[in-house]
């Protein structure tokens, strides 16, 4: 798909959250890995936390990015799994309004493609609350690269044709400006 040059490039603000139990800043090559790519693309870090896998903390660090003005979207890392400790789609359930269902329908089906019938073990899962996008990735490097590289450069770029998330922003919170 192309990129319209006409039309002016809008740096988003990204929060990133690598959900975990053993991972640390200087351990997080996941974390890594998204911040270098964002940062190439030319948006901006609005900020980078670690938590453990616990839906509460999720849950909690989510709300008050999505309460920040200077927060238009948040990437999560990890937790996405299915074993006893991946909480992080039942966190996003707790605070997402809408669920951008394509989203994890097209990383499974691009993950496929590597990967296999494994993908089934992924719940990538995006969505907007408060006017703030929400992306949960798988917290692997090859996962990252994947959302990321096919899908979220993309849809987070404002010349992207036929349509991206961003032109979609000013409209987020129309639903409240109605009430």
């Amino acid at each position: 798909m192309p990129i319209d040059e006409s039309r002016s490039f809008l740096p988003v603000n990204i929060a990133i959250l690598t959900v975990s139990d053993t991972r640390d800043l200087a351990s997080d090559r996941s974390g890594d890995t998204l911040a270098a790519r964002i940062g190439a693309a030319g948006h901006r870090l609005a900020d980078r936390a670690i938590c453990p896998d616990d839906a509460g903390t999720i849950e909690s660090h989510l709300r008050r990015w999505i309460a920040d003005p200077q927060v238009d979207c948040v990437i999560t890392t990890g937790g996405t799994g299915i074993t006893g400790r991946d909480v992080t789609p039942e966190a996003f359930a707790r605070v997402l309004e809408k669920e951008i269902t394509g989203f994890g329908e097209l990383f499974r089906m691009l993950s496929y493609q590597k990967i296999g019938t494994s993908t089934i073990q992924s719940r990538a899962i995006g969505g907007v609350s408060g006017g703030t996008y929400l992306f949960a990735l798988p917290g692997s490097t090859g996962a990252v690269k994947d959302a990321w590289d096919d899908i979220l450069v993309h849809q987070l770029d404002a010349r992207f044709r036929p349509c991206n998330l961003v032109e979609l922003m000013p409209r987020l919170l129309e639903h409240l400006r109605a009430a």
